[in-house]
C-alpha cells in the first residue's frame, strides 16, 4: 500500500497550468471521480498527487519567471478549495508543502533557498514533521527532536507524531532544537538514511493523508539544510503559521461544497420517496429541495469567507514583497483566518449532517460513504479547538490583547 516515492521528471513549461480555475477543472474532476472509493477502501492517493505535481500545482505561488503561476493567495486558496471539494485528503496533503514553499522558497535569500525554489518549480513536494506527542504546550515550545553538531553539519534524532503528507513527499521540513534551545527548520530529502515514515494515522477522518509517525535515527543534516529561527525568517516570523491555518480551513470549505455536490447527485438519482412525501418524485419534493438549497448557501458562504481571509494574506505578501513592514497586516490576517475557522467549521459540520436529510436510510450505507464529509470536517476542525480561537478574538476586541503570534494563529 505504501508506494515508494519516485521523483518525477521536472515539470515542463508546456504542462504547467495557470491560476485560472478552468485550467484545473478537468484534472480535479478526474481526481474527484475516485475519491469516495479510495477513502472507503483506504487506497492511498499516490497517483492523484503525482498528477498534481506534474501539473505544477505546488508551484502556484512562485512567480512565472521562477517557474510558477504567479498566483495570489486568493487564487491559490480558490484552487485549493476546488481540489478539496473533489478530494479533501489530496488537498490536505499539499497544505504543508505550500507552507514550506512560501517561507523558504518563494523569495530566496541564499543559494540553498534558491535551490529549494528550483525544486518547487520542478514539481518537488515538501512534507512536514513538526508536532510531537509529548506534554509540552502547543504554542512555540522547544521540540524534543534534537539537532546536535556533527563535524561541519548536524545529526537529527527524534520522533514526530503528525507528519501529514510526508509519505507522499520528496523532501520534508522538521522542527528541531539544539541542546541550548535554538529552534530550527531542517529541510532534507524524505529518503535520506535514518528516516522512518510510518503510515499509522488512525483518525476518524482524513484517513488518506498519511498523518502518521516519523522517526529520525541519527540522520545527517548538512549545515545549509538547517534554518534557524530569526524574527524575520521562517518560523521566527510573527504569524508565520497563519497561511497553514487558513489552508486547513480552506479544505473544510471544500468539504462543504463536496457535501452539496453529493446531495444534488443523491436527490437526482433517488427513485423512491419518503412515506409521507408530498410528491412521488424525490427531485420534486420541496423539503429535499430546501435541504439542497441550505447546503448551497453553506458552501457559498464558506467560500466567500475563505476568499476574504485570503485577501488579507495577500496584503501581507504584497507588503513583504515591497520590503515593507507587515506586522500590523499580519496580525489582521491572523484574525481573519481565525474568524474564518469559526464560521467555516460550523457550516461544514452542519452540511455533513444535513446531507443525510436528502436521502433515506440507504444513504448511510458504507458503500456510498457519504459520512466521509462529516468525518473529514470534524477531524480537521479538531486540529485546534474553535473555542480557543473565539476566546482569543474576544480578548483582542474587548481588552486589546494581541492574538498569539505563534502556533495555531
Amino acid at each position: 500500500m505504501n508506494k515508494p516515492v519516485i521523483p518525477l521528471p521536472p515539470v515542463a513549461p508546456s504542462s504547467r497550468r495557470s491560476a485560472d480555475p478552468a485550467d484545473w477543472r478537468d484534472l480535479f474532476a478526474e481526481i474527484g471521480a475516485g475519491s469516495s472509493v479510495r477513502e472507503r477502501d483506504r487506497v492511498l492517493p499516490f497517483e492523484a498527487v503525482d498528477l498534481l505535481k506534474q501539473a505544477g500545482f505546488g508551484a502556484l505561488r512562485l512567480a512565472e519567471a521562477d517557474g510558477g503561476a504567479g498566483a495570489t493567495f486568493r487564487q491559490t486558496y480558490k484552487l485549493a478549495l476546488d481540489l478539496a471539494a473533489a478530494d479533501a485528503n489530496v488537498a490536505h496533503i499539499f497544505r504543508n508543502h505550500f507552507t514550506v514553499a512560501e517561507q523558504f522558497a518563494r523569495r530566496p535569500y541564499d543559494a540553498k533557498s534558491k535551490a529549494w525554489q528550483a525544486e518547487v518549480a520542478a514539481g518537488t513536494l515538501f512534507g512536514l514533521a513538526s508536532t510531537e506527542a509529548g506534554s509540552n504546550p502547543a504554542g512555540g515550545f522547544a521540540p524534543d527532536t534534537r539537532l546536535d553538531p556533527d563535524g561541519d553539519g548536524f545529526r537529527l534524532n527524534g520522533v514526530k507524531y503528525y507528519s501529514t503528507g510526508t509519505l507522499f513527499a520528496d523532501s520534508m521540513l522538521i522542527r528541531a532544537a539544539t541542546a541550548d534551545g535554538r529552534l530550527a527548520a531542517v529541510i532534507i530529502p524524505t529518503r535520506r538514511e535514518g528516516i522512518e515514515i510510518v503510515d499509522d494515522w488512525d483518525g476518524a477522518g482524513q484517513r488518506l493523508t498519511a498523518s502518521g509517525t516519523t522517526r529520525f535515527h541519527n540522520v545527517r543534516v548538512e549545515a545549509d539544510e538547517a534554518v534557524f529561527d530569526t524574527p524575520s525568517r521562517g518560523y521566527g516570523l510573527a504569524y508565520s503559521n497563519t497561511q497553514a491555518q487558513l489552508f486547513l480551513t480552506t479544505v473544510v470549505a471544500g468539504i462543504t461544497r463536496g457535501a452539496l455536490e453529493d446531495a444534488i447527485a443523491l436527490v437526482k438519482r433517488r427513485k423512491r420517496s419518503f412515506y409521507y412525501a408530498p410528491v412521488p418524485t424525490p427531485a420534486d419534493d420541496p423539503f429535499l429541495q430546501q435541504a439542497v438549497g441550505q447546503l448551497a448557501a453553506h458552501a457559498f458562504a464558506a467560500e466567500a469567507v475563505i476568499l476574504a481571509a485570503a485577501e488579507a494574506l495577500d496584503r501581507v505578501s504584497d507588503a513583504r514583497d515591497r520590503d515593507e513592514s507587515a506586522e500590523v497586516l499580519a496580525a489582521e490576517a491572523a484574525k481573519a483566518a481565525a474568524q474564518a475557522k469559526l464560521v467555516v467549521d460550523d457550516l461544514a459540520l452542519k452540511s455533513g449532517a444535513l446531507l443525510f436529510e436528502t436521502g433515506g436510510a440507504s444513504a448511510t450505507e458504507r458503500a456510498v460513504n457519504l459520512d466521509r464529509h462529516w468525518r473529514n470536517a470534524r477531524t480537521i476542525a479538531s486540529h485546534n479547538p474553535a473555542s480557543y480561537k473565539a476566546k482569543a478574538i474576544g480578548e483582542l476586541l474587548v481588552k486589546g490583547t494581541p492574538l498569539p503570534a505563534k502556533g495555531f494563529f
